[in-house]
């Protein structure tokens, strides 16, 4: 695929949204835009989830899960990135749920529906997925809100991957081939030096994988 003139949308959390940065112009997506001419619009809001969240969270903003989102999103795409879970994982209240749920309320539910809507408004784009990043504490059964965690960040990690193999939309699997992983010391300080967001150096990781992606795609 040439990336040249590509118009891309970038739906995602704060990751997307430049969090861990030194400046917005080293967030992955728009080092595609300097470097590949690919005209990339980021939607990304920091500490949205997948699933709708039951209980309202300290701050509203959270909870406009991603699927609320689609109909604000510019309708002219060639592609359409998502790139989110982390924070289902990490805060979120949403039981994890089956296959076969078509509701905003599961984890499951909520992709499926997600999917179906990007299909729907983007008939003629392709649609990309990228799982979540390596975090530290991702085993933890506890999580950052003080509740039990539904699963570990992997299952949620393999859910995105099993949803998106049904709709046969390609993933990149950041979780097990980014080189990303904040819980050996040396690569913390040098990629995620909060335990999850990407650095400057991290984003150019994100970006190759991101890049090396789109130019598989026919």
């Amino acid at each position: 695929m040439n990336l040249k003139n590509l118009k891309i949308n970038f739906l995602g959390d704060s990751i997307t949204e430049g969090c861990g940065t030194s400046d917005l112009k080293n967030v992955y997506w728009n080092l595609l835009a300097e470097r590949d001419g690919v005209i990339a619009r980021g939607y990304g809001i920091g500490g949205t989830r997948i699933a709708r969240q039951q209980v309202p969270s300290p701050e509203p903003s959270w909870d406009r899960y991603f699927r609320s989102r689609v109909s604000g999103m510019n309708p002219d795409a060639d592609v359409v990135v998502v790139f989110g879970g982390t924070n289902d994982y990490g805060h979120g209240d949403a039981p994890i749920g089956c296959m076969d749920d078509r509701t905003d309320d599961t984890f499951y539910g909520a992709l499926h529906l997600l999917y179906l809507d990007l299909l729907a408004k983007y008939p003629d784009a392709r649609l990309l997925v990228m799982t979540p990043l390596h975090r530290v504490g991702e085993k933890a059964h506890i999580n950052e809100m003080g509740r039990p965690t539904q699963a570990d960040l992997e299952t949620y990690v393999n859910i995105i991957q099993e949803v998106a193999a049904y709709y046969a939309i390609p993933v990149v699997d950041l979780y097990r081939t980014s080189g990303l992983q904040p819980e050996v010391p040396m690569l913390r300080e040098r990629y995620n030096p909060d335990g999850l967001h990407p650095n400057d150096a991290g984003n150019e990781r994100i970006y190759r994988k991101l890049k090396e992606a789109l130019l598989a795609m026919q």
